[in-house]
């Protein structure tokens, strides 16, 4: 259905009063609204707000990652539990295992995960998405002796170590065709936290994956919106999905020069798309600011993570107009290891969220799921406390009121950094409604709260 009466709602914690939608739109807001015929849904005084976006996350790898071993923290700490984990996967072919850490096992690389599992072919992932690692039986059957891939590391003999960066694309090209996985599942987990919006930001999509993804926002397999940052330059798509900004990945394993990247920046601005640049280094950060000073900025521009933003580089943004998309998840996630690891000096520019807003830098949190927690309610509490899993406040100076974490997730998927989207006649009828007013949320963000999620006037979760 896409008419619905929703009555006795606290809209956005304002006033109590029903709420009308038809044909997937709020068509008014009143006390005691008329609608004959119309389904009445009772909210019992529950908060309605707009849908929550997660404007940067991964579908495929989400679907992918319910089939994998879990190999780092929490749920192993060790390499004696990375080796159980391994030997218990299920099957006789390959295993995939996700989240690997090096407080686990050290740096992996071919010797090292056959000295946990070498039965079976292994391909483990880095918890940063950057790097796989395959064990030898798996280097085998891919045929890394005698890959041409940059990505594939060698040692000083010029012999693959098993680490292959940034090299997903190459690697699928090499494993058993099980086509594109099912996001039916995935949708249906999205929907239960009440989010109708979502930005894929998978980079260089590849025509299978990308018509799959178009597939699925058709079928209904991923009912909310959806927005992709992967379409090739010059390739458009057609409703229900649309193509962002244009995906750009600077890995700190291999920066491009500045020609390169402002050739790359040219050239998507030319083609009408902005740009949505990966960046979580220092020095990627200052050459990206550097490149966006040589071509100019658009409307639309974008940091992916701003994981490490120098004080002096706020205001670079804010002259430039640039969104950051951020996602302090990972300090409640690993703020631990970050507190260990990093350079100390590093420490205070982590994944800035109050300092940003307040220099009038466009700020829209997310989750980067599966590699960080999907959750967005856990991605609000995070930007509220900034806690590590050991206790310790990563950058208490950057905390975000909880009304305030909030509207960075209910901003526009065209406009991550804007105002957010109000419950108003006229607007798309993507709505969450919860169970409990609004001030009871914000006092503790949990998921169960959410009671039930209209996408487009059409209840997809109602428990």
């Amino acid at each position: 259905m896409t008419d619905l009466l929703i009555r006795d709602a606290e809209v956005s914690g304002g006033r109590r009063t029903d709420v009308l939608l038809r044909r997937g739109v709020v068509a008014a807001l009143g006390k005691d609204l008329a609608a004959a015929g119309v389904p009445v849904l009772d909210a019992e005084g529950g908060a309605v707000l707009p849908g929550l976006h997660d404007h940067h996350l991964h579908l495929h790898a989400l679907a992918a990652e319910a089939n994998s071993v879990r190999c780092g923290p929490p749920q192993v700490h060790t390499a004696a539990e990375l080796a159980r984990a391994l030997t218990a996967a299920p099957g006789d072919g390959w295993i995939r295992g996700v989240g690997y850490v090096e407080t686990v096992a050290g740096l992996l690389d071919s010797a090292a995960l056959d000295s946990l599992h070498s039965a079976r072919p292994v391909r483990v992932q880095h918890r940063s998405g950057a790097l796989w690692i395959l064990n030898s039986a798996a280097a085998r059957r891919v045929g890394l002796d005698s890959a041409s891939e940059p990505g594939v590391e060698r040692d000083t003999a010029g012999r693959p170590t098993g680490r292959l960066w940034r090299a997903d694309t190459w690697l699928r090209s090499r494993l058993p065709d099980t086509g594109p996985p099912d996001l039916t599942a995935v949708g249906a987990r999205l929907t239960r936290y009440g989010i109708t919006g979502i930005t894929d930001a998978t980079p260089d999509l590849t025509d299978e994956s990308l018509d799959s993804l178009i597939a699925a926002a058709t079928s209904g397999q991923v009912p909310q919106q959806l927005t992709l940052l992967g379409v090739p330059l010059g390739r458009t798509c057609a409703p229900p999905v649309t193509a962002g900004p244009y995906k750009i990945v600077l890995a700190d394993s291999g920066l491009p020069d500045i020609d390169t990247l402002a050739g790359i920046v040219r050239r998507a601005h030319e083609l009408g798309r902005p740009v949505a640049v990966h960046c979580v280094s220092r020095a990627a950060l200052l050459l990206l600011l550097a490149a966006f000073d040589e071509v100019g900025t658009v409307a639309g521009d974008r940091i992916e993570h701003g994981a490490v933003v120098p004080a002096e580089s706020r205001g670079v943004l804010r002259r430039l107009g640039l969104t950051v998309v951020t996602q302090p998840g990972f300090l409640a996630d690993r703020g631990d290891d970050y507190l260990r690891r990093m350079d100390p000096e590093d420490l205070p520019d982590l994944y800035r969220c109050r300092s940003m807003t307040e220099a009038g830098v466009g700020l829209a949190l997310s989750s980067d799921a599966p590699y960080g927690p999907l959750d967005p309610w856990q991605v609000v509490a995070a930007a509220v406390v900034r806690r590590a899993p050991d206790g310790r406040v990563v950058g208490a100076g950057e905390t975000l009121r909880p009304s305030e974490a909030l509207r960075r997730y209910l901003a526009p998927l065209h406009d991550p950094g804007g105002p957010a989207r109000a419950v108003a006649p006229g607007a798309a009828a993507d709505l969450i409604l919860l169970d409990r007013p609004l001030t009871r949320l914000l006092a503790e963000p949990t998921a169960e709260a959410v009671r039930t999620t209209i996408i487009r006037g059409r209840i997809m979760f109602d428990r």
